[in-house]
């Protein structure tokens, strides 16, 4: 929960930042790939607006999370079949792996203060948006990276599974959306199990603290 002015700017500052830098990498690698689709509907972009779902924005100043706005990709035009794919779907994940790493490194050399979020009332300190940046980036590359429909995790390890199994997983991808809907919301509503946090933060954790040197 978002609980002051500084922790909601620092949410939504990196929340933005996050999106778009993982459907931009989307549409870069698709395009790289020879896909015109990216291109021709101006996602090769860091304009945030290009990027950024309507619904999924208001959650974001609302609820303190959000969504982008899915990049198209035609596989036709993509090389090595669901490989393709595959790499394309990584670049997301990989994209915000990469700018916590970036914004990791001026807190490990000492050159801005690591400070949790929560110090400040009114505008965050930039160890504080740093901070949050880095753990949002790091939060929606792990979650990306689930394996179910219709994350980036499933084409993924779709794209990198031989022959007859990547078939067999595509299958059992169209109950992805409501598999992620009862770890989401039904088992901890009904049963109590935070299902998602289980899966989630030993990783996130990990990343985090490592990227820290902490």
């Amino acid at each position: 929960m978002v609980r002051s002015l500084a922790e909601f700017i620092a949410t939504a500052v990196a929340f933005v930042l996050a999106i778009t830098v993982h459907e931009f990498a989307h549409a870069f690698v698709a395009d790289r790939l020879g896909d015109p689709t990216p291109r021709r509907e101006r996602r090769v972009t860091l304009n945030p607006l290009a990027h950024l779902d309507p619904l999924g924005t208001i959650l974001i100043f609302v609820a303190g999370f959000g969504w982008g706005r899915p990049v198209n990709v035609n596989p036709r035009y993509l090389p090595w079949g669901s490989r393709g794919m595959a790499l394309v779907a990584a670049a997301g994940p990989l994209s915000n792996l990469l700018l916590a790493w970036l914004f990791a490194m001026p807190l490990r050399t000492g050159a801005v203060s690591f400070t949790p979020l929560g110090r400040s009332v009114l505008l965050p300190s930039l160890g504080e948006l740093y901070t949050t940046i880095i753990f949002i980036n790091i939060l929606l590359a792990v979650f990306n990276l689930i394996p179910l429909a219709p994350l980036d995790g499933a084409k993924v390890v779709q794209g990198f599974l031989p022959y007859p199994y990547d078939v067999k997983f595509e299958r059992l991808q169209q109950y992805g959306p409501l598999l992620l809907l009862a770890i989401i919301f039904i088992v901890p509503f009904f049963l109590r199990v935070d299902v998602l946090g289980m899966l989630i933060r030993p990783p996130i954790g990990w990343i985090f603290r490592w990227m820290l040197g902490v």
